[in-house]
């Protein structure tokens, strides 16, 4: 198919980013999963506040796993490979889980489909980001978020209407996930492999004729020259010089931000539900709604955050949904520590997922795409990502903890500390990206 008249051919750019943010729809599975699936899990595994902790948090550990693996198969085979990889260990996880006897062979299935979750996390908007045009960029990266609020929603749904099925409704829970696995394999299938890796793997005809599908002869000329440019005197990466002096600003601001979006706290509103309405006198038939609204409006704002990520900008979002998370978190641990009905907590939760959505979920995900350098773009997304994973472990993990300790409402007033510090960083750290290639956001990085 020939670029339309914008010079781009658009829908075969939104086709294979489709295909690519399919890693986002597991990825969203694997973390919705469990807020459903815990008020079976407890008593088939009699948890307590720490062990609950860990195996919500298990998922993470293999996450950072997976990044690790990530980084060097994405640079050293390929964005392709470790996405076809990280669709089979979805696979074989999900059937795990759902088979497991006991908790340690169900946290160590766990701990592997976090692996694929991992891998997912970093390689599907790398991706996206190496195959689209600047102009589009974030929107394309933004709908690796969509695919995983979807893969929220869906999985919010079918576990609502499992939980009828008795004590053992959890298995089908997880085991479900090996469905939407095998077609994110098949998909992968079709994907070419990322033109930026191609040229570095010096495979330019190859590059050359991916680049033709995507846009026309200018695009590919200029898009070339550009890649072969920032490639010049390339040597072998490590992990060292993602630390290096010339790129230590970017990856320090890729850290941070990572590690503010799990901290900020939501996750343990997408994650522990149920614990949130259960202690304003809930039941689980209406906890388990509760998560189905969650995922509704998760849906709808991240398709508003899809729509603006390239008109406002990166930073404004970051900037409205930092403070709006600081404040409304000091309105629901209020309403949480006084025991207000229900549906006031339900209303506050839901504009906080709304802001999130608009805003950290899915922008913090771009910028990490977008500035790094092209030679160590994989090395250093993956040192991000597992400060995000790691990040998202310690939420999890000391969430029951501090519930139990300081009750439901005492850990939103801490969030909400976090929240207002990251509204600070972004203020006065963050620089806009939109509109700039990758090869001149790198530019502008080693000039600065």
């Amino acid at each position: 198919m020939a670029p339309s008249r914008s010079g781009f051919n658009t829908s075969y750019i939104i086709g294979i980013s489709f295909i690519s943010a399919l890693g986002g729809y597991l990825f969203g599975f694997d973390f919705a999963v469990i807020a459903g699936a815990l008020p079976f899990l407890r008593p088939a595994f009699q948890l307590d506040a720490w062990w609950e902790g860990f195996l919500t948090g298990s998922l993470a550990l293999g996450c950072i796993v997976g990044c690790l693996l990530a980084g060097n198969l994405a640079d050293r085979y390929g964005r392709r490979p470790g996405l076809m990889l990280a669709a089979a260990i979805f696979a074989v996880s999900s059937i795990g889980m759902a088979l497991a006897e006991g908790f340690s062979i169900f946290v160590t299935m766990r701990f592997a489909a976090g692996i694929g979750v991992g891998m997912a996390s970093i390689l599907s908007p790398l991706y996206i980001a190496e195959i689209s045009p600047a102009q589009v960029r974030g929107r394309n990266v933004a709908i690796n978020q969509l695919t995983i609020v979807i893969g929220i929603l869906v999985t919010n749904i079918v576990n609502y209407m499992l939980a009828g099925s008795g004590p053992e409704a959890w298995r089908w829970m997880f085991g479900l996930g090996a469905v939407p696995s095998v077609l994110f394999f098949i998909g992968v299938i079709w994907l070419p492999e990322s033109p930026r890796w191609l040229v570095k793997a010096g495979r330019e005809a190859k590059a050359k004729a991916v680049l033709e599908k995507i846009g026309a002869e200018e695009f590919v000329s200029t898009t070339m020259r550009d890649i072969g440019r920032s490639f010049e005197g390339l040597t072998k990466q490590s992990y060292r010089d993602v630390f290096q002096k010339a790129v230590r600003p970017a990856v320090l601001v890729g850290i941070t931000l990572a590690v503010f979006q799990q901290l900020c706290g939501i996750n343990v509103v997408f994650n522990y539900t149920s614990t949130i309405f259960e202690s304003v006198g809930a039941d689980l038939d209406r906890q388990l709604f509760e998560t189905i609204a969650i995922g509704l409006v998760n849906l709808v704002f991240t398709i508003v955050a899809m729509w603006q990520v390239d008109k406002l900008g990166r930073r404004p979002l970051m900037l409205y949904g930092s403070i709006g998370l600081s404040v409304v978190y000091l309105v629901l641990a209020y309403l949480l520590q006084n025991q207000a009905a229900a549906g006031l907590v339900s209303i506050f939760v839901l504009i906080a997922i709304a802001l999130y959505a608009t805003s950290l979920a899915p922008v913090t995900w771009v910028i990490i795409s977008e500035i790094f350098p092209n030679k160590i773009r994989g090395l250093a997304s993956s040192v991000a990502i597992v400060s995000l994973w790691a990040a998202y472990f310690v939420l999890v993990f000391t969430f029951p903890i501090l519930a139990e300790t300081l009750g439901t409402y005492g850990p939103f007033y801490l969030y909400a500390i976090i929240c207002f510090l990251g509204f600070l960083f972004v203020k006065f750290k963050v620089k806009e990206t939109k509109g700039q290639t990758l090869e001149e956001l790198e530019h502008n990085l080693v000039r600065h």
